[in-house]
């Protein structure tokens, strides 16, 4: 007898023996036992799930001598003639090449003559999506009211391109890709019958290149036994599928999280000498840092349906030490640059590029962790300001005292600013007020010329006050003004109507001193330069560049206060 495949030789013959479908299995069994199976089923999913095989395990269910059952007896002659494919009244159609008009007339044609020796005629249509749309339109009659000795089942990998009038006709079980733990159970269970030796690790590689795809996973390992003569050994089956040894991307996490690019280099050119496809194996890197986050984060195991007990156990001895933002950082900085290695000409400089940008970056903190110091930072003595800087800064105008002009053009004077009543308007009243030598006196005094400036010309207002009052005597105010050139030529050209201003509201004229004083200027320059220090200390302190990572944003500015 000619070799069967595995995929051949090991095909289930009930619902019981198929693997990972149990949602769909046990339906079709309760509707058999209650005796409602419909007379047009559509079964969809992956290629290699188990779709034309449970059609055909129900066709014998429902056939079967000692039937309508959920479990067909496999004895009989109508089970042993399909299980061999030699049923007279169960026909198998290729859909994609039976698909015109005139072959499913014909296929409805014979559908109304009696079956030959079985209870029902059953057609079964593999990838029923290939008929085209004048034999679906045929189909339809028939397929909405069939002769009651008749039933339809349907296979499709793409549901999505089958009219909507048929799909309404049909009761449809979604069959989902095979979990790769019970891909890897069975292919274990088949090597044992085989009496073949192949480690578990093996397997799991079989099962992960299979795509959830028990067919794709059997015709695999058909293809490693023949070529192993019973032994095979991990190399032999990496090199065989073609794919790359996963110790390759262990490694290389182990170097990211140790820091080490020589290693990091050398794995990569352990892949490129190997002639793997750099692009699927930055693929498969992504993946791999995606189960490293997730193990991270404690995920629930069925989301790590990838990856063997093995494998898990090591990734989360990987992690242990490694905080969770800095795996964040590695994944992203891997993903974002996903799609130019993906276009690359040269994937290989694309890569080392991005293990580069890694290796540059600091590991970054815990977000609470990072917030706690943060805080503490707020209180290092070391970074608080130089005595002396906030009084220096007042050395370039009092504007907390004499705040400048509103967007009206109308001064904001604040709580220290005398607001003059109606029997304040005159010049004794003001100058009784400043005699009294209370420097608070003469800062409101100078204050309500500022105000009184403002009324009528608030830009000369706004440029006194960036000025400093140095003093007050009987004859005048002494300020200093040390800004801009256009602020000090503005006020220049305006002196006479401030004299004014000064004579008629206070009783005493203005002496404004341009040229400064070199220790205040001195004074200035060093708060400045401290100033100064201080930002740069914080753009430079690792706190800081932490919180930029973490939360991704940017220094907008630093306000000494």
């Amino acid at each position: 007898m000619a070799y069967l495949v595995l995929a051949r030789k090991y095909r289930p013959q009930t619902f019981d023996e198929v693997v990972g479908q149990e949602h769909v299995t046990q339906t079709l069994k309760n509707a058999i036992s209650g005796d409602r199976v419909a007379h047009a089923i559509l079964f969809s999913g992956p290629r290699g799930t188990g779709k034309t095989t449970i059609a055909r395990i129900l066709a014998k269910a429902m056939n079967c001598e000692s039937g309508p059952t959920p479990t067909p007896c496999n004895t009989c002659g109508s089970c042993t003639d399909i299980t061999a494919g030699r049923g007279v009244d169960v026909f198998e159609i290729d859909g994609a090449s039976n698909n015109s008009v005139d072959q499913v007339r014909e296929l409805r044609d014979n559908s109304r003559y009696m079956p030959a020796h079985s209870r029902y005629k059953i057609y079964i249509i593999d990838e029923v999506h290939m008929l085209s749309i004048a034999a679906f339109n045929a189909l339809l009659k028939t397929l909405e009211e069939p002769p009651a000795h008749v039933m339809f089942f349907f296979a499709t990998t793409e549901p999505h391109k089958i009219p909507i009038t048929i799909l309404s006709r049909c009761q449809r079980h979604d069959l989902k890709r095979i979990d790769l733990a019970a891909i890897s159970q069975q292919m274990e269970a088949l090597c044992r019958q085989e009496a073949v030796s192949i480690s578990s690790g093996n397997l799991w590689a079989i099962a992960r290149e299979s795509g959830g795809s028990m067919r794709d996973a059997l015709s695999m390992l058909d293809q490693i036994l023949a070529c192993g003569d019973g032994q095979v050994d991990d190399e032999y089956v990496t090199n065989l599928l073609g794919g790359m040894d996963r110790q390759v991307l262990f490694d290389l996490s182990e170097a990211v999280f140790a820091s080490d690019i020589s290693r990091i280099l050398a794995a990569i050119d352990t892949v490129f000498k190997n002639g793997q496809d750099l692009k699927r194996f930055y693929a498969d890197l992504l993946m791999h840092f995606r189960h490293l986050m997730l193990i991270k984060m404690d995920a629930r195991p069925e989301i790590l349906v990838d990856l063997s007990p093995n494998e898990i156990e090591t990734l989360a001895r990987q992690v242990e030490g490694v905080s969770i933002a800095f795996i964040d950082q590695v994944f992203t900085l891997l993903f974002n640059a996903e799609a130019s290695i993906r276009h690359a000409s040269q994937p290989r400089l694309a890569i080392e590029m991005a293990f580069f940008k890694i290796h540059q970056i600091t590991p970054a903190l815990p977000i609470d962790l990072l917030i706690e110091r943060l805080d503490s930072l707020l209180n290092d003595p070391n970074l608080k300001p130089a005595p002396g800087i906030v009084e220096a800064q007042s050395a370039y105008g009092r504007v907390a005292t004499h705040p400048p002009p509103d967007a009206h053009g109308k001064l904001i004077a604040d709580r220290h600013t005398a607001v003059p009543g109606p029997a304040d308007n005159g010049p004794s009243a003001n100058s009784d007020r400043v005699r009294s030598g209370d420097p608070g006196v003469g800062d409101d005094a100078w204050g309500r010329i500022i105000a009184i400036i403002a009324e009528t010309k608030p830009s000369i207002a706004a440029a006194l006050s960036r000025s400093q009052l140095v003093s007050v005597s009987e004859q005048a105010f002494t300020v200093a003004l040390r800004d801009n050139d256009y602020t000090m030529n503005l006020v220049k050209k305006n002196l006479a109507m401030i004299e004014a201003v000064c004579r008629e509201n206070a009783g005493r004229g203005i002496h404004i001193d341009f040229s400064g004083d070199s220790a205040d200027e001195n004074h200035a320059a060093t708060a400045k330069q401290t100033a100064n220090d201080i930002r740069q200390q914080l753009l430079n302190h690792p706190l800081v560049a932490d919180a930029v990572d973490v939360f991704s944003g940017k220094i907008e500015a630093i306000k000494i206060r």
